[in-house]
């Protein structure tokens, strides 16, 4: 999602298309890749594990009590888990997708992750940080602790669309999940029990939903590829005119129809989701790019420059040379 007066944009190469119930990602080669469940096992003396990794994402290692152990990757690719999660990104930058939500990331961003939540980050150069993961169903221990229940219901519930978390929060969340790869046994537990205390208590000003809404990966596999070919039409052909008659004819809905499934898989419209796709590509040729405004904006779909510019001042909050001037 495109919101505020903060620049963003989706890093060249790749473009990221989301359906709601159903992600892929267009890569520059024009090939689609689905989202990936990832299967996340813990030890049976498991409540959560640590993540860690110092250059890529796919090179990640569990971290307990000063040791490590190898394991695939999945946070550079679009996937999901039953897991919630936290992640902090120590060095390094990109794009962080969360649900509907596209965002640039840097150092010291840190952000809650619900279960069943898609997500991926798309990084620049070599990266660093940690993932705490864990899953607490139904029969689990912890439920039989009553002053637990209310603040960890609450917290998963809002985590269904995504928390970035700032401040005070984040800095201390941080200092925990750095001396969480050292300890082992009762001070292990006592310090993860800290980190779910402070995101659960963290003042409103420290936390931001990032997706429109919470988000499930529910829903009927007819629904979700007519809306998927939708979507990847349009991440592939926004430079272009793009008819509504088009994309009813390629999802065989009624425009009735399509516009609900739309919505419902989006959480927004298709309008609205292609200036979004196309916003994106501008925000990136205005940061990698010298060229003339104008020609950013038509080459990217935009065919009228007149209303290019009220839009982009109305989701960045600023015209478009301030936000080039902003994002250098």
């Amino acid at each position: 999602m495109v919101r505020g007066a903060t620049p963003r944009c989706a890093n060249n190469g790749t473009i990221v298309s989301f359906s709601g119930l159903s992600f892929r990602v267009l890569e520059a080669d024009g090939a689609t890749v689905p989202v990936e469940q990832e299967n996340i096992s813990l030890a049976a003396d498991e409540t959560f594990r640590l993540l860690r990794w110092t250059k890529s994402l796919r090179q990640v290692s569990v971290v307990r009590n000063g040791a490590s152990k190898p394991v695939q990757g999945h946070g550079d690719r679009w996937h999901y888990h039953c897991a919630s999660e936290v992640t902090l990104i120590e060095k390094g930058a990109g794009t962080r997708f969360v649900a509907d939500d596209i965002e640039l990331f840097e150092a010291g961003d840190l952000v809650l992750i619900g279960s069943n939540v898609p997500h991926y980050w798309h990084q620049r150069g070599q990266s660093a940080g940690f993932s705490l993961q864990w899953d607490f169903p139904l029969e689990h221990g912890i439920w039989g602790f009553g002053e637990a229940v209310p603040p960890l219901q609450a917290l998963a519930k809002s985590a269904q669309r995504g928390l970035c978390i700032s401040g005070e929060t984040a800095q201390a969340v941080a200092r925990r999940m750095n001396e969480l790869q050292r300890l082992g046994g009762l001070s292990r537990m006592l310090c993860f029990l800290q980190i779910i205390a402070l995101l659960s208590e963290a003042p409103a000003r420290d936390i931001r939903a990032l997706a429109a809404r919470p988000f499930s990966l529910s829903g009927t596999a007819e629904q979700q590829q007519a809306i998927q070919r939708a979507v990847s039409y349009i991440v592939a052909h926004y430079r272009e005119p793009i008819r509504l008659d088009a994309l009813l004819r390629l999802t065989g809905m009624s425009r009735a129809t399509f516009a609900r499934q739309f919505q419902l898989h989006s959480g927004k419209s298709f309008t609205a989701f292609l200036n979004e796709v196309r916003l994106q590509a501008v925000c990136r040729s205005l940061r990698e790019t010298t060229e003339p405004v104008s020609v950013i904006a038509f080459n990217n779909g935009f065919s009228q420059l007149s209303f290019f510019n009220r839009l982009f001042r109305r989701v960045f909050g600023m015209n478009p040379l301030s936000f080039r001037g902003s994002a250098g």
